[in-house]
């Protein structure tokens, strides 16, 4: 338990900012899970259709410091790279 003034600040500061992260961090992975149930029911369209919107979240993840730009880029890369694969 927190005993000094400015570490019951700084576990009220977390919750808040863990409770604003998490709404990216679930964004993002329903997203990604929604698109890969997509590929595996071979439902391409589907599938191609959702990739613009997993890149906006992963993009939006990465510009607010959820996840780091490289981390985002890999992401999007082997999410083009599943669809893309299914797609043939």
């Amino acid at each position: 338990m927190a005993i000094t003034k400015s570490a019951k600040k700084a576990i009220r500061q977390n919750k808040t900012r863990r409770a604003r992260n998490l709404v990216y961090i679930n964004k993002v992975k329903k997203l990604v899970k929604e698109a890969k149930a997509f590929v595996m029911q071979k439902k391409t369209k589907e599938a191609q259709d959702l990739l613009p919107k997993v890149f906006q979240a992963l993009d939006k993840a990465a510009k607010v410091g959820i996840i780091k730009k490289n981390n985002a880029s890999r992401h999007k890369s082997r999410m083009a790279k599943i669809v893309d694969k299914a797609s043939k």
